[in-house]
C-alpha cells in the first residue's frame, strides 16, 4: 500500500482546500503514539478513496501556524474539508470505519 504524500507548505494546503471537490488532512507528528496508530489507517483511507477524494498528511511540528489557524489543539487530528469548507474534524485515534463513514458523508 502507497504512503499517503504528505503535505510540504501552507501554500499547498491552500491550494488543495480551494481546487478539490473533497479534501482529508490527517495532522500528525513524528513524536506521537496515536498518530502511528492512525497512519496507516489513513493510508488504507487514502488507497480505497483516492478517486474520490485527496488524502494527506500534514506534520504540524513543520507547520505550526496550520494547527494554531484550525484550533487544533490535540493530535490526531483529521480534518474533512468540502467545497474548500472545513465541514468535520476528528480528534483521537479512531477505527477506519469511523474515518471512512465520515468521508462517505461528504463524497
Amino acid at each position: 500500500m502507497a504512503e499517503t504524500p504528505y503535505i510540504q507548505s501552507e501554500t499547498e494546503l491552500d491550494e488543495l482546500i480551494a481546487n478539490e471537490s473533497v479534501l482529508v488532512v490527517d495532522c500528525t507528528a513524528t513524536w506521537c503514539g496515536p498518530c502511528k496508530l492512525v497512519s496507516p489507517l489513513i493510508d488504507q483511507l487514502n488507497g480505497a478513496y483516492s478517486d474520490r477524494a485527496q488524502i494527506r498528511k500534514l506534520d504540524l511540528d513543520e507547520h505550526k501556524p496550520v494547527a494554531k489557524r484550525f484550533a487544533i489543539k490535540s493530535i490526531p487530528a483529521v480534518m474533512f474539508f468540502k467545497g474548500g469548507e472545513q465541514v468535520e474534524t476528528l480528534v483521537g485515534a479512531k477505527t477506519y470505519e469511523e474515518y471512512s463513514t465520515e468521508l462517505e458523508k461528504h463524497l
